[in-house]
Order: C-alpha cells, then sequence, then structure tokens
C-alpha cells in the first residue's frame, strides 16, 4: 500500500457531506487536500482550519466545475497553493428529485454538466501531470443509482452511470502508465441530500440503517493507497446492490 504522507489530493465538493470526510480522511492518511466548492464558503474554510490542525497543508478554492475555463483556474491554484495534483477525487455533484412528469430537459443538462462533465473536465486537466509523474490515482464518487435507477431519477442515474463506464476508459486506457481509476458508489449515505429526499427510508436496505460519510471515505482512502486496484466500482450501500 503507498504511503500518501505529502501527496497532493484535489476534492472536488470537499466543503460538506461524503466530500468533507474525505478530505479528512485523505488528511489523516497523510496527504495535503484542496478543497473545492461551488458555494458556502465557510463550510469549505472550516475543514481547511481542521486539516491544518492535523498538521497538514490544505486550502479553500471556489470553482464552478462545469466550466472548463474555471476548472483550468481551479488546478492552476491548487498547484501553485500546494503541490501538483496527484490524488483526484471527483465528488462534486448534484440532486434533483422531479417525477417523471416534471423531468425536463434543462434538469437533465444540469444534472449531466455537473455529475459527470466536470468529472471529465477535471480529470482532463489533472492527467498530464499525473502521466509525466506516472503516478496517480482517479476516483470518481458515483451512486447505486448508477446500478439500480435509485430515488432521485432517470437524469441522475444516467449521470452516475456514465461515471462508471468514464472511469472504465480511463482504467484501461492508463493501467500501464501507474494511473488508477476507480469508482466508489455509495447509496442511503446520511447526508444533507438524503436528508432532504423523503423517499429516503433506511428501512429499505437490508442493513436497516442510513450509511455514514466515513463509510464512504475509508473506502476512497483504501484506493488512494492500493496501486493494484484499477477499473472497480466499490460498492458502499447498506447492501442495497449486491455485485
Amino acid at each position: 500500500m503507498d504511503d500518501l504522507t505529502g501527496k497532493c489530493a484535489l476534492v472536488t465538493g470537499g466543503n460538506r457531506g461524503i466530500g468533507r470526510a474525505i478530505a479528512l480522511a485523505l488528511a489523516a492518511a497523510g496527504a495535503d487536500v484542496a478543497i473545492n466548492y461551488r458555494e458556502r464558503r465557510a463550510e469549505a474554510e472550516a475543514v481547511v482550519a481542521e486539516i491544518k490542525k492535523r498538521g497538514r497543508r490544505a486550502v479553500a478554492l471556489a470553482a464552478n466545475v462545469a466550466s472548463e475555463m474555471e476548472v483550468k483556474r481551479l488546478v492552476e491554484a491548487v498547484e501553485s497553493a500546494l503541490s501538483p495534483i496527484e490524488i483526484l477525487v471527483n465528488n462534486a455533484g448534484i440532486s434533483q428529485p422531479v417525477t417523471l412528469d416534471t423531468l425536463d430537459t434543462p434538469t437533465w443538462n444540469d444534472t449531466i454538466a455537473i455529475n459527470l462533465t466536470s468529472a471529465f473536465l477535471v480529470t482532463q486537466v489533472v492527467l498530464p501531470g499525473m502521466r509525466a509523474r506516472r503516478w496517480g490515482r482517479i476516483i470518481n464518487i458515483s451512486s447505486t443509482a448508477a446500478q439500480v435507477g435509485g430515488i432521485v431519477g432517470p437524469h441522475y442515474a444516467a449521470s452516475k452511470a456514465g461515471m462508471i463506464g468514464m472511469t472504465h476508459g480511463y482504467a484501461s486506457m492508463l493501467a500501464s502508465e501507474g494511473i488508477t481509476a476507480n469508482v466508489v458508489a455509495p447509496a442511503m449515505i446520511d447526508t444533507e441530500m438524503i436528508r432532504s429526499n423523503p423517499r429516503a427510508n433506511p428501512k429499505s436496505l437490508p442493513l436497516g440503517r442510513f450509511g455514514h460519510v466515513e463509510e464512504v471515505a475509508d473506502a476512497v482512502v483504501m484506493l488512494a493507497r492500493n496501486g493494484f486496484i484499477t477499473g472497480q466500482t466499490i460498492n458502499v450501500n447498506g447492501g442495497f446492490y449486491m455485485s
């Protein structure tokens, strides 16, 4: 297992929920962490403060990762403040629960842009450095919705399924260069997103409870440290979908 001490990680959507837990877990494993956020700066700064208390470097940077121009500025800012990005966690995403009757094109386009296209944009900008160093970890946060449809809607399921296919593509093309690409697919994790969805019911899970954000973060750290796992989807879902 690789030592993450001094590695630079970028976590998109790292200011709250699963992203926050991932950022803190990577810092606990020795990494320096850039926290990307779009809004709610105070939350991002609070995560940075916690990381610095643990003796690691951290920075909070605002950017809309669905914008190619902003992504380029984000990566430049991370590498200026910390160091070249070696661990990328594409976690930024939105959940807009709708019915089939209310699902419209703008909702579809927004969801695909923020949940899927953003991961592509950030990965493409970070990859040249990883390839030059012949070491990198790309970890995409998908969802069990990619496998079973979920409770949000087809737009969300499609965006998360796209992440899995995209990850397979990167994994197969980068395996010989020391770069791994994997997916973590959570379901029913106790976050603001889940608590705001009235259809989320922990009794629907075999384990009978919502998951904890730290349980997702554990899987991310494992993938960051392991250089022999690539192209895989790690399900953290309380038994909702069994692969």
